[in-house]
C-alpha cells in the first residue's frame, strides 16, 4: 500500500478551489497525512519593460500576497477541518514554485485543479497543470472543474 504522509494542494482561490480542498482532505483524513495548503501569486516582473514603475509592481503584489495570507486562513478552517494544514502563499510563475514546494517539502503527492482552457486561452497562457505533472517528481492528481465532493461539515 502506497504511504502517504505529505500532500501539497495547490489552489489559486477560483470556484474550483474548495473542490481541490475536499479530495486533499479526503485522502489527508485517509492516510492520516498533513496537508500543505500552497497559494502562488503573480510576480509580474514581465511587466516592467512596459514602463510600469517597479514600486508600482510591487506595491501591487504585495497587496495580493496579503490578501491571500488573509483569505488562507478562512478557507483552511472551512475546507480543510481537522486535519493537519500549512498554509503558504508565495510569489512567482505557479507551475515552478508548485514543483519547487513540492520538491523542498518532499511531498507524496501534488493535487491541483485544471482550468480546461482550449484553443486560444490555451496558447496564450499555457497549462499550469500540465507543467507540473510533466515537471513534478511525485505523483500528481488533477481535477476538472465540477467533480463532485461532499465538502467536510456541510
Amino acid at each position: 500500500m502506497v504511504d502517504m504522509k505529505k500532500i501539497l494542494c495547490a489552489i489559486d482561490f477560483s470556484e474550483v478551489s474548495p473542490m481541490v480542498a475536499g479530495y486533499a482532505h479526503s485522502l489527508a483524513k485517509a492516510f492520516g497525512a498533513e496537508v500543505i495548503l500552497l497559494y502562488s501569486a503573480p510576480s509580474l516582473n514581465q511587466y516592467v519593460s512596459f514602463h510600469v514603475p517597479p514600486n508600482s509592481i510591487e506595491t501591487f503584489v504585495g497587496e495580493i500576497v496579503s490578501g491571500a495570507e488573509q483569505s488562507m486562513e478562512a478557507f483552511i478552517s472551512q475546507y480543510l477541518p481537522d486535519v493537519t494544514v500549512t498554509g503558504r502563499v508565495v510569489s512567482g510563475y505557479a507551475a515552478e514554485e508548485i514543483v519547487k514546494c513540492a520538491d523542498e517539502e518532499s511531498v507524496d503527492m501534488v493535487i491541483m485543479g485544471t482550468h480546461g482552457r482550449k484553443g486560444i486561452d490555451r496558447i496564450l497562457f499555457g497549462s499550469v497543470a500540465e507543467k507540473v505533472v510533466k515537471t513534478a517528481n511525485c505523483p500528481v492528481l488533477t481535477l476538472r472543474p465540477f467533480c463532485p465532493v461532499d465538502f467536510p461539515g456541510k
